[in-house]
């Protein structure tokens, strides 16, 4: 039995499988985000701890954040999300309260390839 999706025929159920995985990756992007603490951040983030990482975990839960976390010197931010465009992280990051109270003083997103 041969099914077409998207203009393409397919003739196995792996293929169908592998076709519509494909699809759907392609409406939602991978995204990087990187960016700077603040000097003496493992102090001053502690009022907004909780906040921060209830945020986080909602985020995580609705599958946008896949991973986010500081380098080991507590000097960089790092994460990665999966969302529908670059705005909807950047809207994300910007509600963090580490953004809003100056924790995170830099930040950058770029789309990503996952190439491996």
């Amino acid at each position: 039995m041969n099914v077409s999706i998207a203009s393409t025929e397919v003739h196995t159920v792996r293929e169908l499988i592998s076709k519509i995985y494909q699809e759907a990756r392609q409406k939602v992007m991978k995204y990087v985000m990187w960016g700077s603490y603040c000097e003496n951040a493992l102090e001053k983030r502690t009022p907004f701890r909780q906040a921060h990482l209830d945020g986080l975990t909602s985020q995580k839960e609705q599958g946008i954040l896949v991973t986010l976390g500081p380098t080991k010197d507590n000097t960089k931010v790092f994460g990665i999300y999966e969302a529908d465009d670059e705005a909807t992280v950047s809207k994300l990051v910007e509600s963090d309260p580490y953004w809003q109270n100056g924790i995170w003083t830099e930040y950058e997103v770029k789309e990503w390839i996952q190439a491996f």
